[in-house]
């Protein structure tokens, strides 16, 4: 099994949902950036999910674009981004980790080289938000068959009739949009999730992980009990646009991922 199914299996086990955690790769800089990413499992984040520096990020909100302005303004590319979780990898060989991103970097560096690194260097799976399925033959298909389970999002737009062709060619988790917008956006209500991932289960059967809009313990907790993942992205990356050194920086993030994973932790509890 991948590191992936191996994480959720032994989480349904558990009966407690996945915390996955969002950075961007680089951002403030490379090693207080490296410095987060390798603190974050032991302050609870089940899965990680590593961003890649884009100019242009369309699914993401005002703090991810800043996070994105901040990190390629310290230099970080892709191959720097591969270097990271390489040295990731030094300490940590369980903790899944997933690349998330946008096509035009991986196009630009070359789909095979890029493959073949992001597997050499321990990435588990790739989220590549403006690749729809009808493209699945440039970069889904050669990173399946070379073993990156590629993670595909749904959203409340997406349609039953949509929803198969979107599934097709999914490994790894579903994650699903909960909220009609970008990153950091209003939350959804718990009705509305709770239909959502009832509607998802009825057309699969890999884990469904919810994210855009989670920001606090409570809400990590709610989202617990009803899905199999739980996202958290911008909340983590305020506290490194806040801060003013590279220690309040890691600081900041690691205590609001523990607080989360406290929160998912005993959501099913009781």
């Amino acid at each position: 099994m991948s590191r992936l199914q191996t994480r959720f299996a032994e989480l349904k086990e558990q009966n407690r949902a996945a915390l996955v955690t969002f950075v961007t790769a680089g951002d403030p800089d490379y090693d207080t950036s490296l410095a987060i990413l390798k603190g974050l499992p032991a302050a609870g984040a089940d899965v990680i999910e590593l961003g890649m520096p884009f100019t242009d990020p369309m699914a993401d909100g005002p703090a991810i674009q800043l996070a994105n302005i901040r990190a390629l303004g310290a230099q970080q590319n892709l191959a720097k981004t591969l270097q990271m979780v390489r040295e990731f990898r030094k300490d940590n060989t369980d903790t899944p980790l997933v690349l998330m991103g946008y096509f035009n970097p991986i196009h630009r560096y070359g789909v095979q080289r890029f493959i073949g690194e992001a597997l050499d260097s321990g990435v588990d799976g790739l989220i590549v938000v403006d690749m729809p399925p009808e493209h699945n033959s440039e970069l889904c298909e050669p990173a399946q068959a070379a073993g990156l389970d590629f993670i595909r999002l749904t959203t409340p737009t997406t349609d039953d009739v949509r929803l198969p062709t979107v599934l097709n060619g999914s490994s790894g988790f579903v994650y699903y949009v909960s909220v009609a917008g970008v990153t950091g956006a209003g939350a959804a209500t718990l009705e509305h999730v709770e239909e959502a991932v009832a509607r998802l289960r009825r057309h699969t059967d890999l884990p469904i992980s919810i994210g855009f809009g989670i920001r606090t313990p409570e809400q990590a907790a709610s989202i617990a009990r009803l899905a199999d993942g739980v996202v958290v992205g911008s909340a983590l990356i305020d506290h490194i646009a806040k801060a003013e050194t590279s220690e309040q920086a890691i600081d900041g993030v690691l205590s609001l991922c523990a607080a989360l994973a406290d929160g998912v932790r005993k959501a099913r509890l009781g």
